[in-house]
């Protein structure tokens, strides 16, 4: 029952407003988006059948202020102002929602724009043999990652997420650090880490008008055992974490099930952040080296109880779904060096002796 309920937090949903912050969440009505170049800001008017987006944060009227928090842009002088983002920009319910996801759509252009641009994060394409239309990328600290020593993967949880992010909506009604993969990216390169960014839920592509899935990454999971035997097994790491954050932990757990010697050999620690994975398929590998940090009113990184089968449980340190993965960034880096610092132990004790067989299904 608890992972139908949390499967149910990571569906589509989309936030009411009351007096401009969100209350309540509900399914998204039907609506129809037609994206122009447009740059016009929103303003409160009667529902119609059909209505045009901007493709720029600048065009919804928003920008990002200094402190990473997305701010309304005064129409006279073009200046951020203290003004949170507004909801309730029409009469009708359903045009408030898909102005919601037009918005949301442009941020996540953002997000890829900034890792690249101020993050120094690479596009690697997934397939790479396509037309680049055709194909979904991940971000990586590396052009062309060769035997990092700590290599860290961050999987994303499900929805309208993609990569880099964790949580659209405290993107748009908090701030860039708490749902973004930003803090986490920036913290692991201090502490010696490689980074790799999935894009699990990018799964298709229209192709002369047709929608088509992309070739290797038509559900999260077939894009994970991609991205693991085209990039990680590839760039020989001496040694992987994940973190992985709500769906991410059920796909983390499927790659545990078709991997489990590279799991046993090279991955030292995984962090999940409220994963939603069955206790039942959970392998021995990952009860050994996982931990999932939970909501719960519990002081951060609290043990609390666990299934016979499961992951040991630690509070979040937050009551939040969404915020998991930010509330207990400490205490996951913690538990990731704590976990490395034994393995290395083992390492330089044991000589490894059993190679990963890359082809291993």
């Amino acid at each position: 029952m608890r992972v139908l309920l949390r499967l149910f937090q990571h569906a589509k949903l989309a936030p009411n407003v009351v007096f401009g912050k969100i209350n309540l969440y509900r399914w998204p009505e039907v609506s129809t988006i037609v994206t122009t170049t447009l740059a016009v800001f929103p303003a409160r008017m009667a529902s119609s059948e059909e209505r045009t987006y901007p493709t720029s944060l600048e065009g919804f009227g928003y920008g990002f202020n200094d402190e990473g928090k997305l701010r309304q842009i005064d129409k006279e002088t073009g200046k951020l102002t203290d003004r949170v983002f507004d909801y309730q920009v029409y009469t009708s319910l359903s045009e408030n929602q898909a102005h919601y996801e037009a918005l949301g759509d442009v941020i996540t252009d953002y997000v890829y724009e900034r890792l690249e641009t101020k993050e120094g994060m690479k596009k690697l394409y997934v397939p790479d043999d396509v037309p680049r239309e055709e194909a979904t990328f991940i971000f990586s600290t590396e052009e062309k990652l060769d035997k990092p020593k700590k290599l860290l993967v961050l999987i994303h949880g499900s929805g309208v997420v993609r990569a880099g992010q964790w949580a659209r909506s405290l993107i748009i009604n908090d701030c860039l650090d708490s749902g973004t993969q930003i803090p986490y990216i920036n913290k692991a390169r201090e502490l010696g880490y490689e980074v790799l960014l999935l894009n699990t839920n990018d799964n298709s592509r229209t192709v002369n008008g047709v929608r088509k899935p992309i070739r290797g990454s038509r559900n999260p999971t077939e894009h994970a055992v991609t991205v693991l035997e085209k990039y990680i097994l590839a760039c020989k790491p001496e040694s992987v974490a994940i973190v992985a954050h709500s769906y991410g932990g059920v796909v983390t757990v499927e790659l545990a099930q078709r991997f489990p010697e590279f799991f046993k050999q090279k991955v030292f620690a995984v962090g999940f952040t409220d994963s939603v994975h069955a206790s039942s398929l959970v392998p021995e590998v990952l009860k050994k080296i996982g931990r999932n940090w939970v909501t719960a009113k519990d002081p951060l990184d609290t043990p609390l109880t666990i299934t016979k089968h499961d992951i040991p449980r630690h509070s979040a340190g937050h009551i939040k779904h969404e915020m998991t993965s930010y509330s207990c960034m400490s205490a996951l880096f913690e538990f990731l060096e704590s976990r490395y610092a034994e393995f290395r132990a083992r390492a330089d004790s044991e000589p490894q002796t059993k190679k990963v067989k890359h082809g291993e299904l």
